[in-house]
C-alpha cells in the first residue's frame, strides 16, 4: 500500500506551517505502507496540479491532505468538502475567491472516503485530543479535499481521500492571545502516525457517535 501525505506552505503572513513540519516527521513506512511526503502551496488550483502530479508518479492508493486550523485545540479529521471558494483572505498567489465553486460539474459537497472516526479513535488511544469535524472551511484546505475527492470521484475510484486539520505549534501562539491552543509538530506527527495506521487497518469505519461543526 501506497499513501500520499500532504502539508501545505506557510500562509497568511506566517513563516512556518505546522502541517508540513509534522508531516515531514513521519517515517517512510508505516504498518508495511509506504508514506509519500510532500509540501503543496496553498493557492487554489495550484494545489490539485501538485497534488495530481505526484498521483501520476507514485500511484497510491489513499491521498491524505493535511492543513492548519489555527484556534482548534486538538486534531480534526474532516468528515465533507464542500464546492464553495470564499477566500477570507488572499492565498500565496493573491487570489481571493468569493462564492465560486471549485469545480462546475462537482456535487455539491463529497464525503471523506478514510475511516475518518476509526482515525479519530486511534488518536485518542494516543492520548491525543482529537475529533471529527462536519467543517472543513472555504480556504484553500476545504479546496484540496474537494479537489481530491472529485480527482477520486471521476477518475480514481478504488482511492481513498481524506483531510486533517491541525493546530497552531507552539511558536505561533507567542503573540497571540492567552488561552490560544497550540501542539508540538512531535506530537501532530505522532497523531497523524496514528491517523495513518488506522487508515491501513480499517477498509469501513466504525459506528460512533460524535463530530463538531466549527
Amino acid at each position: 500500500m501506497k499513501i500520499l501525505i500532504t502539508g501545505f506552505d506557510p500562509f497568511g503572513g506566517e513563516t512556518i506551517n505546522p502541517a508540513y513540519e509534522a508531516v515531514k516527521l513521519l517515517p517512510d513506512m508505516i504498518e508495511g505502507a509506504k508514506i509519500i511526503k510532500i509540501e503543496i502551496p496553498t493557492v487554489f488550483g495550484r494545489d490539485e496540479e501538485v497534488v495530481r502530479a505526484a498521483v501520476e508518479k507514485h500511484h497510491p492508493d489513499t491521498i491524505l491532505c493535511v492543513g492548519q486550523a489555527g484556534g482548534r485545540s486538538g486534531m480534526t479529521v474532516e468528515k465533507i468538502a464542500v464546492n464553495l471558494m470564499e477566500a477570507r483572505i488572499p492565498d500565496n498567489d493573491g487570489n481571493q475567491p468569493i462564492d465560486q465553486p471549485v469545480k462546475k460539474d462537482g456535487k455539491n459537497a463529497y464525503f471523506a472516503s478514510v475511516p475518518v472516526k476509526s482515525m479519530v479513535e486511534y488518536i485518542k488511544k494516543a492520548n491525543i485530543p482529537a475529533r471529527v469535524s462536519y467543517t472543513a472551511g472555504t480556504f484553500v484546505c476545504n479546496d484540496i479535499m474537494y479537489r481530491v475527492l472529485y480527482m477520486i470521484d471521476k477518475e480514481f475510484p478504488n482511492m481513498r481521500g481524506g483531510f486533517i486539520h491541525v493546530p497552531y505549534l507552539p511558536e505561533q501562539v507567542l503573540e497571540l492571545p492567552d488561552g490560544t491552543p497550540s501542539m508540538s509538530a512531535q506530537m501532530i506527527a505522532k497523531a497523524l502516525e496514528c491517523a495513518l495506521k488506522a487508515i491501513v487497518e480499517n477498509e469501513e469505519d466504525i459506528k460512533s457517535i460524535g463530530g463538531e461543526i466549527h
